[in-house]
């Protein structure tokens, strides 16, 4: 699971009506908060989900250029720790994956223009339906009450059979498509690596997933600064349902991921990815299904 830590708290909060939010970003600008409103309040429903920090672990990193080498031995280490880094935690950090530092910032650059739009802009992109291949807006907790999440988005469906951007701002459909193509690749030499881990042809997972008609969504998520963090939650605790996550951060720490029921702060090295193997994965490997 990869999230902040929720924690336990004494509510201090302001009177914010729902039918009044139409994002965190405008309500931080709009108003001189210095207590945040009470739909924003997260109070956990899982009494498991407890404070309990590990600071001594690091997740495991993946050196992709060697994981891509043509030296075997190299290539061999290299998917060892994959498969080890895949079992122990199911987290791990991509370096060296020959992603352009340029394509990192600029698609984090771009995605900030696009929540700097007007929210009449906006709209034009919210979308209807949990299907519509382009949708933003801000979230609700529904397991929680709905209880409205620190958090605004944008999503796309990029993959399999037509890429969908929003027009606005300029230059954001360019530079995301070639994100996304970036990330496709990375995710089939993985795929490459952990069919080897299992002693199958290297194109196995691939083929028997049929890769080429999976979706594929870019998600591009805003946390505005909060008045009080210790309140508000970004995104409470999950696993994600898909194959891979691919995940950029910017300099602003607090992603966590759950690791031997202790919460481990993720702090991304430079120019990384974080993958998550989520949960599509992990029921088409399980041995059962292999």
């Amino acid at each position: 699971m990869a999230t902040a830590a929720p924690t336990q708290f004494a509510m201090a909060t302001s009177n914010v009506q729902p039918s009044n939010v139409t994002s965190v970003k405008t309500l931080t600008e709009t108003a001189d908060l210095k207590t945040i409103p009470s739909i924003y309040a997260y109070t956990p429903t899982n009494p498991n989900e407890a404070d309990v920090f590990e600071d001594e672990v690091s997740i495991p990193v993946i050196d992709f250029s060697l994981l891509t080498s043509a030296i075997p031995e190299q290539r061999s280490k290299a998917i060892q720790d994959l498969d080890k880094a895949c079992q122990d935690w199911g987290f791990f950090m991509v370096v060296n994956h020959g992603v352009p530092e340029s394509l990192l910032k600029g698609i984090i650059s771009a995605s900030n223009e696009f929540f700097n739009l007007t929210e009449e802009e906006k709209k034009e992109f919210a979308g209807k339906n949990i299907l519509d291949p382009i949708r933003c807006g801000t979230s609700l907790s529904t397991s929680n009450g709905k209880i409205f999440l620190w958090r605004d988005f944008v999503k796309l469906v990029v993959q399999p059979d037509q890429f969908h951007a929003p027009h606005k701002p300029i230059g954001f459909s360019e530079v995301a498509l070639e994100y996304c193509n970036s990330g496709r690749r990375i995710v089939r030499e993985l795929l490459k690596a952990i069919s080897e881990s299992l002693g199958l042809d290297n194109d196995y997972v691939e083929k028997t997933l049929n890769l080429d008609s999976s979706a594929q969504v870019f998600s591009a998520n805003l946390y505005p600064p909060c008045p009080q963090p210790e309140l508000a939650m970004g995104l409470p605790p999950h696993s994600d349902h898909g194959l891979f996550t691919l995940l950029i951060q910017n300099d602003v720490p607090g992603l966590q991921v759950q690791h031997n029921g202790k919460w481990v702060t993720i702090n991304p090295l430079p120019n990384s990815f974080l993958v998550n193997t989520a949960d599509q994965l992990e029921v088409n490997v399980s041995p059962a299904n292999l």
